[in-house]
């Protein structure tokens, strides 16, 4: 019976629901064990949740190190003692800023496959989907070495609850501090801006926007749908948004369900970052823009006026009659 990892993500409101995806995706190989690795959570609380959907077993990964919680090479060896200790024959995570670095970093340590950003993932059989030649098309690669470790991007995965009685356990990594790194001080940006890479829904501004103090009316519309804000090339080059806000090849991969795109002319590029949304939605007042051939919604119009209009009906649905 095989066993297979998955890398838990937490947040400042507890697990990550991307991580439901991941899991529904290692439990695809028929009677496969499948653990659930936290590092720096709470386990116990972490159990009650990811059990919902088909976890056996719920290892706190550990290193009696003071500052492991913001060492991510310690993080890595830790992992990747757990994976030799499990005898997984693969780790899972989610395509995230985090879940890239600490994958590619236990890939390194196990000298294992690595694929990163998978579009889908088969364990039964090894295989994985992964766009090519920004998202022009897709290949099927074949992971021949074990243990394997992927990426999955967030959201591409429809997460399936399937109730399983999971067990906790504590692992404590045989490692010992080498010393080479000193964390002195951990920043962290304080935008409490919804994660682009992990959002369901995003709302993303073109060059058309104009100017940076413009974006506020994505942001109104945003606070109404529970999305992110999110901008095209264009509008990060012209400095109307950071390149954190980016979407496209040389931005952030994002796959939400929903993705509303405002004066956004749907360059290839552009497109390469989130063809694999569930639903795309266009306001343009190019009726020759691109993005109308790439959209299963198309809004010929002024992207003020229809933003402002879409924010003026969710404020007055959520009043009480």
């Amino acid at each position: 019976m095989a066993n297979i990892g998955v890398l838990i993500e937490s947040g400042s409101e507890g697990i990550k629901e991307t991580n439901f995806g991941v899991i529904t995706a290692a439990r695809r190989k028929p009677g496969a064990n499948v653990f659930a690795f936290i590092i720096n959570g709470d386990s116990a609380a972490a159990k009650d949740v990811i059990e919902t959907y088909g976890v056996q077993k719920v290892v706190a990964v550990t290193v009696p190190t003071p500052d492991f919680a913001v060492r991510p090479e310690l993080q890595a060896a830790a992992l990747a003692a757990a994976v030799r200790h499990f005898e997984l024959v693969g780790l899972l995570g989610s395509a995230s800023p985090r879940g890239r670095d600490l994958l590619a970093r236990v890939a390194a340590i196990l000298d294992a496959p690595l694929v990163q950003d998978c579009l889908d993932i088969n364990p039964d059989d090894g295989t994985v989907t992964k766009s090519h030649f920004a998202g022009r098309t897709t290949a099927t690669l074949r992971l021949t070495g074990r243990p394997w470790v992927c990426s999955l991007r967030p959201n591409c995965v429809e997460p399936v609850p399937a109730p399983a009685a999971a067990t906790l356990e504590t692992f404590q990594a045989p490692l010992t501090d080498s010393a080479r790194i000193c964390v002195k001080a951990v920043k962290n940006s304080g935008s409490g801006a919804a994660d682009l890479t992990e959002a369901n829904i995003i709302i993303t501004g073109g060059r058309a926007i104009g100017s940076p103090d413009n974006f506020q009316v994505l942001r109104d519309c945003a606070a109404e749908l529970g999305a992110a804000v999110g901008a095209s090339r264009a509008a990060v080059d012209a400095g109307y948004a950071p390149h954190s806000m980016q979407v496209g090849q040389t931005g952030k991969t994002v796959s939400p369900k929903l993705y509303i795109a405002c004066g956004v002319s749907g360059a290839v590029q552009h497109f390469a970052g989130m063809k694999t949304s569930k639903v795309i939605v266009a306001i343009n007042t190019d009726k020759d823009a691109p993005i109308f051939g790439k959209s299963n919604y198309g809004l010929l119009g002024d992207l003020f006026e229809v933003v402002r209009a879409l924010t003026d009906v969710l404020r007055k649905r959520r009043q009480p009659e």
